[in-house]
């Protein structure tokens, strides 16, 4: 069971084409200017059956998956079994948004198991301070966009190269 928000089908502003979008309820980050503040308290959402989620994932056989929030990575393991069903049924690929860092999530053994299934990370607190319009697909100039395997690979955060990632068609 994961507390959930919403779920947002056809969005095209959380990672490129379009996607369906899971926002998580609960995050511990509480970032000043956060644009959703509602989702930091995890009593907010409706408690929601992965398989009741995924089914509404694999609904749409061309929309890829965001995880949002709130933060996934404060439910690491009921977000970790939804990644490991959408990857063992679908070639959708998962950005998730989180205001951990990678280098923390690496500490943690429940939220390195979600890590192993997202292919793009943007890490980082959104820091108000450092906002700026026209970054793509974060609020925020700290916040990383990461290459998961890659960085898994080297274990250090590898930046996205976001170019070819779009020109390969991921």
């Amino acid at each position: 069971m994961l507390s959930i928000l919403n779920i947002i089908e056809d969005t095209t502003v959380d990672g490129p084409g379009f996607r369906t979008a899971v926002y998580a309820a609960g995050c511990p980050n509480r970032c000043p200017g956060c644009h959703n503040p509602d989702s930091w308290d995890i009593r907010k959402g409706t408690w929601t059956p992965v398989e009741e989620i995924l089914e509404v994932i694999l609904r749409n056989e061309f929309a890829n998956v965001t995880f949002s929030g709130g933060d996934p990575f404060f439910q690491p393991e009921g977000f970790a079994k939804l990644a490991r069903l959408i990857k063992e049924k679908s070639n959708k690929n998962i950005w998730c948004y989180t205001g951990y860092s990678f280098e923390t999530i690496m500490r943690s053994p429940a939220q390195q198991e979600l890590l192993s299934y997202i292919d793009v990370l943007v890490d980082g607190r959104f820091e108000q301070s450092q906002r700026q319009e026209g970054l793509v697909f974060r609020g925020s100039r700290n916040q990383r966009l990461l290459d998961v395997h890659a960085s898994l690979s080297s274990c250090r955060p590898i930046l996205l190269n976001y170019e070819a990632w779009i020109l390969i068609g991921l």
